[in-house]
């Protein structure tokens, strides 16, 4: 297998920069996920370490090689796709068996192969279907046989779950995983679903306008994000982020008053995740503006000044419409942005 290192790596689209002087090292058997919204440069990224466009500057190493000068056919790397992808009028085992042909491995290997893979993805009984036999979710399983059985360095993959059905995108992750951790492969993923960043990824690294944002493992990006992107990015619902003033001690906004750190003072943003506002208390006074219950837990909106704040509340907590409440924010889950948006971390 393989470590990535991509040094300095720039993608100029005439004017446009589509990736800014990226430096990112993915270790050997590493998941690591490309998180961030459409157009932030993450699949110019991965085509680039696939070869299937040239980096503008820098260079991209894929296991101790420099293959900026590598045809993608030859960096041995597997990739797929948002769409499947599949020939049409090919069973789903030569489907699979399309990448030995093509690379020249040994005929007399291909059966043994081909069903390793396809037992791997829980296809063992559907090779000599063709893929409009299949659902959405055995075409992408099809899919990841095909790049399974070639048995590369790297995989990469392209939002490969985004035309499944959210049941079914929630088991394809579990089996994605599995399967990675079984191969051992070195994988790239690309999404803009931070529900599958947060549960695949041994790292994340989240990017917005070509740029990177923050790289950590899914529990640092969430419990200590880098500035109100990754924040607010970040969560289901996301954290909630308030403009407003601190000054001697004390942040406030309308209807909202905290304690904050001296060293927090001027125009600033606090942020503080819907998991740590509690029903009951005098940080924010409002009104309930709407309420929703989803069987758990029970998501609720409570709108003070002009700020719409989301509180994850008790499971059977109901409410009428615009009646006043008080919510209490944890103290020690608050964090404080200065003006620019980066976290605000020490004394100033």
């Amino acid at each position: 297998m393989a470590s990535i290192h991509l040094q300095n790596i720039v993608k100029r689209y005439g004017g446009f920069v589509g990736v800014q002087n990226m430096s990112l090292d993915i270790a050997d058997e590493e998941f690591l996920v490309l998180l961030g919204p459409s157009g932030c440069g993450k699949t110019t990224t991965m085509r680039m370490i696939a070869g299937l466009e040239e980096p503008t500057e820098g260079q991209i190493v894929i296991g101790g090689e420099v293959v900026n000068d590598i045809d993608a056919r030859d960096r041995d790397v597997a990739m797929v796709f948002q769409g499947y992808a599949l020939y049409p009028n090919m069973s789903i085992y030569e489907n699979i068996r399309f990448p030995l042909r093509m690379r020249g491995i040994p005929a007399s290997e291909h059966d043994a192969r081909i069903r390793k893979a396809a037992e791997m993805v829980e296809l063992g009984s559907f090779l000599d279907r063709k893929p409009g036999a299949l659902s959405g979710g055995q075409r992408q399983r099809a899919a990841l046989a095909r790049a399974v059985v070639r048995q590369p360095q790297v995989f990469l993959m392209d939002e490969p779950l985004s035309n499944l059905d959210a049941k079914l995108r929630q088991s394809m992750r579990v089996q994605i995983k599995h399967m990675q951790r079984q191969l051992k492969v070195t994988t790239v993923y690309v999404t803009h679903d931070q529900i599958e960043a947060m549960t695949l990824a041994d790292r994340i690294v989240i990017m917005n306008k070509g740029a990177i944002q923050q790289v950590g493992t899914p529990d640092e990006i969430y419990s200590d994000p880098a500035n109100t992107f990754v924040a607010g990015f970040i969560g289901s619902p996301p954290m909630n982020l308030i403009q407003g003033t601190a000054r001697d001690g004390r942040f406030t906004a309308p209807g909202i008053s905290v304690p904050c750190p001296r060293f927090v003072h001027g125009q600033v943003t606090l942020g503080v995740r819907p998991e740590d506002c509690h029903v009951g208390g005098d940080n924010l006074q409002g009104q309930v503006y709407g309420v929703e219950p989803t069987g758990d837990v029970t998501y609720l909106t409570v709108l003070g000044g002009t700020n719409k704040i989301e509180v994850k509340a008790a499971r059977d907590y109901r409410s009428d419409i615009d009646v006043a409440i008080g919510i209490a924010f944890d103290p020690a889950h608050l964090y404080f942005f200065d003006e620019s948006g980066q976290r605000i971390r020490g004394a100033a």
